[in-house]
């Protein structure tokens, strides 16, 4: 254990940030070294040595939510007169600095770690106690006036900040998913009035169904993303009860009850959401099902970007030997060998993005399943999968709306050709002749390779006149037959 033990220490010697002038901190296994310039201290120089996992800090997103959560603690304290005002003024400075996007190469933990959160939160008060020294004239790692756990993390502890501060994320990121949403829908929108009036051939199981616009499919887009984002803003409702001011496993033991029950009135006003004290907060600390409700209305969300960008990537197949009823923006060279090839990339990068965050849901469920009695341990994973998905949506929905849905163009000829050649085409006489005189039609057409059209007329079944009004786009496309 010694050979190992070492062989850490080395590896955070050799950090290129940290190879410069040291300062000595202490806690309760000992002593250790820290770069004199870090913010951080002794309790996340040991998580920098225990956990080299994913090679990624927290969600920016989290860091901000843990911050705004420090920052209320610290005004909920400085006004029930746990802090003094000097103190409590230079740690709520801090926490502004901080929420603000301050200090941000500061915060080093993985984001993988064990401790559900520990160090992360260990991180954030080593960070905001010496940036407060700092304000009040001391130095880091002094720790004179403002200690990381005495005065930052005062009646706080890790299994009621950290949970919170996911929750807090999360909800920052689906307002921004639920407007990314809203425009990626008006883009469709505006896609179903350009194209109402192109005739294309509908398909069920890949074959030939009954004519269509092909503003009729785009409305069909909008509309299941108009249930996402119904969708997206109502899982609000499902985090904003949090636990803060519950501590280690829901007691609130250590706390006042007067900070209870202000605790997250102050959070409210830092963060503006529509927060609330759970009523058993012993349950909202061992439990964590709501991550996964949320999770599962993202999958659903992931579900659709993924079915609507194959569509679009396979209506837009070709241009020469594929459906090529739909022109995609071209975005860049498609091939090192192939000169002229362009790739339907964005669709496929926002399909990559969607396969993402399914496979998310799955973790997102697994860490929640995983919590034993009072806490769950394996919150850093549900959050690290939870923030890093809804900041990929956003991402995706708008990438997807402006790189690739405003841009596209119908291809009226190919649409025309396709559904001159598409027996399906005489499904629209039905009413008119009967279904056993309309198979009899097609599998004339068929045989001889003419067009339903054709045959018709030849047959003298119907004028040109009363052919042209039942094949046309409005008698086609409209809701039902007259």
């Amino acid at each position: 254990m010694t050979g190992c033990n070492e062989k850490m220490s080395r590896q955070l010697e050799e950090r290129p940030d940290t190879a410069e002038d040291s300062r000595r901190e202490r806690d309760g296994l000992g002593e250790k070294d820290v770069p004199e310039s870090a913010y951080w201290g002794i309790h996340t120089a040991r998580a920098l040595e225990n956990f080299s996992l994913s090679g990624r800090p927290s969600r920016p997103e989290l860091i901000t939510a843990l911050a705004q959560v420090k920052l209320a603690c610290a005004r909920t304290n400085s006004d029930l007169g746990y802090l003094p005002a000097p103190e409590a003024q230079a740690i709520i400075q801090a926490c502004e600095e901080i929420a603000a996007g301050s200090l941000r190469r500061e915060f080093v933990v993985d984001a993988l770690q064990g401790g559900a959160g520990t160090s992360t939160n260990m991180n954030m008060n080593e960070v905001v106690a010496n940036r407060a020294e700092e304000i009040l004239g001391g130095r880091k790692g002094e720790y004179a006036r403002i200690d990381p756990l005495q005065h930052v993390n005062l009646h706080q502890s890790t299994n009621d900040v950290y949970p919170t501060a996911i929750k807090v994320a999360a909800m920052a990121l689906l307002h921004e998913l639920e407007q990314a949403i809203a425009e990626l829908q008006t883009a469709f929108q505006e896609r179903e009035k350009v194209f109402s009036d192109v005739l294309k051939v509908g398909r069920t199981q890949l074959q030939d169904a009954v004519p269509m616009s092909l503003g009729a499919e785009c409305s069909a887009w909008a509309e299941c993303f108009s249930r996402d984002r119904w969708r997206v803003f109502k899982c609000e409702e499902r985090l904003r009860v949090v636990n803060l001011g519950g501590t280690a496993v829901g007691t609130g033991l250590t706390a006042p009850r007067k900070y209870i029950f202000l605790v997250v009135e102050k959070l409210r006003e830092v963060t503006g959401l529509g927060l609330s004290r759970a009523e058993n907060l012993v349950d909202a600390t061992q439990n964590a099902d709501a991550f996964v409700e949320v999770a599962g209305i993202l999958k659903a969300h992931a579900v659709n970007l993924y079915k609507v960008s194959s569509d679009l990537r396979l209506l837009a197949s070709g241009p020469g030997a594929g459906l090529g009823e739909l022109r995609l923006p071209p975005m860049q060279a498609g091939s090192s060998l192939m000169p002229g090839k362009v790739n339907p990339v964005i669709c496929e990068a926002v399909a990559q993005t969607a396969l993402q965050v399914m496979s998310n849901d799955m973790a997102i469920g697994l860490a929640a399943q995983s919590g034993q009695l009072e806490l769950n341990a394996f919150l850093p994973l549900l959050a690290e999968n939870l923030l890093s998905g809804l900041a990929l949506l956003v991402r995706a929905n708008q990438m997807f709306a402006r790189r690739c849905v405003c841009g596209m163009e119908a291809n009226p000829a190919v649409c025309e050709k396709h559904l001159g050649k598409s027996l399906a085409v005489v499904t629209a006489l039905v009413p008119r002749l009967g279904y056993a005189r309309c198979e009899e039609i097609a599998a004339e057409a068929f045989a001889s390779g003419r067009s339903v059209r054709d045959v018709v007329l030849d047959t003298g079944l119907l004028d040109q006149g009363e052919l042209d009004r039942l094949l046309s786009v409005e008698n086609m496309s409209s809701l039902g037959h007259r």
